[in-house]
C-alpha cells in the first residue's frame, strides 16, 4: 500500500508571516496522532525556512521553481535553492502557472531539474473542458507525455501527478467533478504512465485529486475515486477544515 498524501497549497496567502505561523502551527497541533497519512504544506516560498522550524510532522513542498538551476533570471528561484530552504516537494504545470503561458515543455524542464535537485515533483495535469468526443483524453495525455519527456523510468516513483480539472474549480467552475470521473481519470492517467515507464516501474506512482477538495467530497473521492491523497486548495487556508480532511484520509483504510 503506498502511502496516501494531502498537499496543502496555500497560493498568495496568508499576507503576514505571523499569520502563516499560526496557521501552520494550528494544523501541526492536530496532527500528533496522524500516522499514516503523509501531509505536506506548500506556502509562498518566503515562508519556508521559518515554517521548517515549527514541525517535522509536515514536509515542506513549494509553489513553483524555475528551470534552471543559477544565472541573469531575475524574480526567479530554483529548485536547488528551494531545497536549502527546507522545501521536498514542489508543484509543477499548476493550471494557474499555466493560465499566465506556462507550456508542457517549460512544465518538463522543470519536473527534470527538480528531480536533480533532490525535489519530488507534483505535476499538476487537467483538462479545460470534458467534451462528448472524448477529446480531453488526448489533451491530458499530450500533458503527461510531454511533462515527463526524458525522465528515467527510475524517477518515475518519485512523481506525483495530480488531477485537477479546470472546469470544476475556482470561481467559473461549471459544477463539481465526482469520484467516478476522477476514477476514469486516474486508470487512464495509470495507463498512459504504464505504456511510457512500464507497469512495474509506475505502480508507486501517486495520483491526487485536486479539485475544490473539502471535507464533504474527501471520503468519496478516497473511496469510490481510489485517490492516493488530495492536493488542497482554498480549504487548505482553513485549519479546521484541512486537518478534517487528513484525518478522513486517515481513517479509511487503503
Amino acid at each position: 500500500m503506498t502511502k496516501r498524501i494531502i498537499i496543502g497549497n496555500w497560493k498568495m496567502n496568508p499576507v503576514t508571516f505571523k499569520d502563516a505561523e499560526r496557521l501552520f502551527s494550528s494544523v501541526a497541533k492536530s496532527l500528533l496522532r496522524i500516522k499514516k497519512a503523509g501531509i505536506v504544506v506548500c506556502p509562498p516560498f518566503v515562508y519556508l525556512a521559518n515554517l521548517k522550524k515549527l514541525s517535522r510532522k509536515i514536509e515542506l513542498g513549494a509553489q513553483d521553481a524555475f528551470y534552471e538551476e543559477a544565472g541573469a533570471y531575475t524574480g526567479e528561484i530554483s529548485s536547488a535553492m528551494l531545497y536549502d530552504l527546507g522545501a521536498r516537494y514542489v508543484i509543477l504545470g499548476h493550471s494557474e502557472r499555466r493560465a499566465l503561458g506556462e507550456g508542457n515543455m517549460e512544465v518538463n524542464r522543470k519536473v527534470k531539474r527538480a528531480l536533480n535537485a533532490g525535489l519530488v515533483p507534483i505535476v499538476c495535469v487537467g483538462e479545460k473542458e470534458r467534451d462528448e468526443k472524448h477529446n480531453y483524453l488526448h489533451f491530458v495525455k499530450t500533458q503527461i507525455e510531454t511533462a515527463l519527456a526524458g525522465v528515467s523510468k527510475n524517477f518515475i516513483s518519485k512523481i506525483i501527478i495530480a488531477y485537477e480539472p479546470v472546469w470544476a474549480i475556482g470561481k467559473n467552475a461549471m459544477r463539481e467533478a465526482t469520484a467516478e470521473e476522477f476514477l476514469e481519470m486516474s486508470i487512464f492517467i495509470q495507463k498512459t504512465l504504464s505504456d511510457k515507464f512500464g507497469v512495474g516501474n509506475v505502480s508507486k506512482t501517486r495520483i491526487l485529486y485536486g479539485g475544490s477538495v473539502n471535507p464533504k467530497n474527501s471520503a468519496d473521492f478516497l473511496k469510490t475515486g481510489e485517490a492516493d491523497g488530495f492536493l488542497v486548495g482554498r480549504d487548505s487556508l482553513d485549519a479546521k477544515k484541512f486537518v478534517e480532511i487528513i484525518k478522513i484520509c486517515e481513517a479509511l483504510k487503503g
